[in-house]
């Protein structure tokens, strides 16, 4: 064996070891000669690229293209599903604001009907009120008529009591039928 010196340093690891790094290994060999094993990688490198290159020739189609055209074809069907999208959506806002339309179309005849008929009923109003005025008159001219027959029993004043309720009754008969 060998003599350790105290003043030489030993190293510091089992004699096992390192007589393991004294035998030769196969990773040994191939770090040893580094170029060998570049250009051995650069032809299995070099041989995939070309193999692939045939393979594409071979074929006829290039996955790339196909990538682009099916892109193509995606982004075309998206525009044309949202124009559908928008095409029906302002198709259905049109039904909506037609239908708007009627109804407010129907609500202005409704009130263009009402109104109509209330100016009928203010007339029938004004028209009764007169008629009610006509009687009241006509009441009043026989209060007096027959108040004044009561005072004087003489014939001659009946008889213009007659004529007046007969003249009150005619003139009303005249206007119901003017404004009837």
């Amino acid at each position: 064996m060998t003599e350790r010196n105290p003043m030489i340093p030993q190293p510091r690891y089992p004699a096992a070891l390192f007589a393991q790094d004294a035998q030769p290994h196969s990773t040994a060999r191939i770090g040893s000669q580094p170029i060998a094993l570049a250009a051995v990688t650069l032809c299995v490198i070099l041989g995939g690229v070309a193999s692939i290159a045939v393979w594409r020739t071979y074929t006829g189609t290039t996955p790339e293209l196909d990538r682009v055209v099916a892109t193509r074809v995606q982004m075309q069907a998206r525009a044309t599903q949202a124009s559908e999208q928008l095409f029906e959506k302002t198709r259905g806002l049109e039904a909506t604001q037609q239908e708007s339309i009627d109804q407010l179309q129907v609500a202005q005849d409704q009130l263009q009907t009402m109104r109509r008929l209330l100016a009928a009923q203010q007339a029938e109003t004004r028209r009764l009120s007169e008629q009610v005025a006509a009687l009241s008159e006509a009441v009043d001219g026989l209060r007096q008529s027959y108040a004044s027959a009561q005072e004087t029993s003489s014939p001659v004043s009946r008889n213009r009591a007659i004529r007046t309720r007969a003249h009150v009754v005619r003139v009303h008969q005249r206007r119901a039928k003017s404004q009837g």
